[in-house]
């Protein structure tokens, strides 16, 4: 599969009934699917059951089981309520007749009101300054993990300061990565291009949040034992923006302990307007 159809395959839901939609999860080299083919698809659904005059403007969910690679994943949406200005909606995601993901999401019809935009960070690098995975890893031993870093996300990824991969070098509980699709988004059946945007965005943010705890902790994703998984999620989508430029996503590690930590990150388009915020917590296990 190229690049270029790895998030759109993700995205790609088929309806079987009313608000009801199956999807396909994605190959990684680890045992169980990456958190993100959970919630982007699951943002989709969402987005689906919505009236297009409401806009998503937050999301919080579960990760209750793992999800099986290559495996469907069938996605239930409950319309809870749908009022004059917001709606709500909650979904539950099966697999194996198996509930494996929660959600909840509320969705708002705009209007006019004061506007605010956290700070952008005046100390990161261009992207086009900055080694990519690929280069980072040159060198390292070719494996299926450090082929997926290099480019079997769907998306460029570039670290301020550099990556956690093999090895932990700068320990300071704050990073930022520059992240963009390989290729442009192609469009997918029932998501409008605004929306197919925001489940995208939706899509990349769990890959990376938990990398400010591992930093701070001196862990690397390749530590031979180390286990992590995502638990709970929430994103807020303050207003709308393009995903296939460069996108900077500002992460901060929050707290760890008992086998669990938390991160924090904010997206801000390359204008620096701040797109949407996560938090997220994961198990963070060593043997």
């Amino acid at each position: 599969m190229s690049t270029s159809e790895i998030v759109t395959a993700a995205l790609t839901l088929k309806q079987i009934e009313p608000d009801v939609y199956v999807g396909t999860t994605q190959p990684c080299p680890w045992p169980k699917a990456y958190g993100g083919d959970l919630v982007g698809p699951a943002t989709a659904a969402l987005m689906r059951s919505v009236a297009d005059d409401k806009r998503i403007h937050s999301t919080h969910s579960y990760f209750l089981r793992p999800a099986d690679i290559g495996a469907e994943v069938r996605y239930e949406v409950e319309r809870l309520r749908d009022g004059r200005g917001y709606a709500t909606r909650q979904l539950r995601a099966y697999q194996s007749g198996k509930v494996i993901y929660t959600a909840l999401a509320s969705f708002q019809k705009p209007e006019a009101g004061d506007s605010y935009t956290s700070a952008f960070p005046g100390d990161v690098p261009d992207p086009g300054d900055l080694p990519t995975s690929r280069e980072h890893l040159s060198g390292a031993e070719a494996t299926a993990a450090t082929e997926y870093w290099s480019g079997g996300r769907g998306f460029d990824m570039r670290h301020v300061p550099d990556p956690i991969y093999l090895r932990v070098g700068n320990r300071q509980p704050r990073q930022a990565v520059w992240v963009k699709p390989f290729d442009p988004l192609r469009p997918v059946d029932g998501l409008t291009t605004e929306q197919l945007h925001t489940a995208a965005l939706a899509y990349v943010c769990d890959y990376t949040i938990l990398e400010p705890v591992l930093r701070v902790l001196g862990r690397p994703w390749g530590e031979p034992g180390l286990v992590t998984a995502s638990l709970d999620h929430a994103m807020w989508f303050h207003r709308g923006g393009p995903v296939d430029d460069w996108l900077l996503y500002v992460q901060d590690a929050v707290a760890a302990d008992t086998g669990r930590g938390l991160g924090t990150g904010r997206f801000f388009t390359r204008d620096r307007r701040h797109l949407a915020t996560v938090a997220q917590e994961g198990m963070i296990r060593t043997s």
